[in-house]
């Protein structure tokens, strides 16, 4: 009965986080044409997402992205009804980790982050990693778990944002976003924000030359934004990669502009 009562009330509360909030803006949206000619397998794609716990997400890590995806390119085989490759795998509370077409997010804002200087074997180790991963759970560990996203602005310090957004029971075959691709990087030993600590060390010539010591993160503790943030990642701009000239735009009018014609 409790377990009943528990599945229950953990449904409701995901179907309502999972709703899409009227405000939504979008700035620069790029078609999928265009993001599928400047993807490569092993980019992370950040999404500005229009839900509840979007808006949750942003406030908890200041940060635009609120979800992020990795691009797998054709690795499946398997397609849409339409015809669409499965080319993003992502983990989702409402569905657990799966594969998606690159149009489901064709109306949001987005951005590529691309781990430097892999090789094509490393590359395909992690996408081989996320694919294994399809069909595993959303990391919900209990209700407390999803409580904690009912208030789209809680009252949480700084310091203790990250831990709130910092869900899990420990067990591998469950995953959120985040978690899910810090666990493929982090199978090849590639960072993403590590923990940097230093030591001294004695050479000979050098006596208090130091050495920094790299540090593996736990992947429960990473968030969207920090593949934005890596130093180990480059952000890529379709629309610069496309060959942008500011030249060739065509300007309206301002809206101050316009503004004052109204008045006249």
């Amino acid at each position: 009965m409790f377990k009943w009562l528990k599945e229950k009330i953990s449904g409701y509360i995901i179907n309502y986080i999972h709703k899409p909030v009227w405000k939504y803006e979008t700035f620069s949206v790029t078609s999928p044409k265009i993001l599928e000619n400047h993807l490569k397998p092993g980019d992370v794609l950040l999404i500005e997402g229009n839900q509840r716990i979007s808006s949750i997400i942003k406030f908890l890590t200041q940060s635009t992205w609120s979800h992020a995806t990795l691009y797998i390119g054709d690795s499946l085989l398997t397609k849409t009804k339409n015809g669409e490759a499965l080319c993003l795998i992502e983990a989702e509370a409402d569905g657990g980790v799966k594969a998606v077409p690159l149009s489901k997010y064709k109306q949001f804002n987005t951005r590529i982050c691309r781990p430097k200087n892999l090789n094509a074997d490393e590359i395909n180790q992690v996408t081989i990693f996320a694919i294994n991963s399809i069909g595993h759970q959303y990391d919900m560990k209990n209700i407390i778990d999803l409580v904690r996203y009912l208030f789209p602005y809680p009252p949480v310090p700084i310091f203790m944002r990250r831990r709130m957004l910092a869900l899990g029971s420990g067990d591998p075959t469950r995953a959120i976003c985040s978690t899910l691709i810090a666990q493929a990087f982090q199978s090849i030993n590639y960072p993403i924000l590590p923990h940097i600590t230093k030591e001294c060390v004695d050479n000979g010539t050098a006596r208090y030359l130091e050495k920094e010591i790299y540090h593996i993160r736990h992947y429960s503790l990473f968030t969207p934004r920090d593949f934005d943030l890596s130093p180990y990642f480059s952000v890529v701009k379709p629309t610069i990669e496309e060959g942008f000239n500011h030249k060739s735009i065509t300007w309206g009018s301002t809206e101050k502009e316009e503004g004052q014609a109204n008045i006249t």
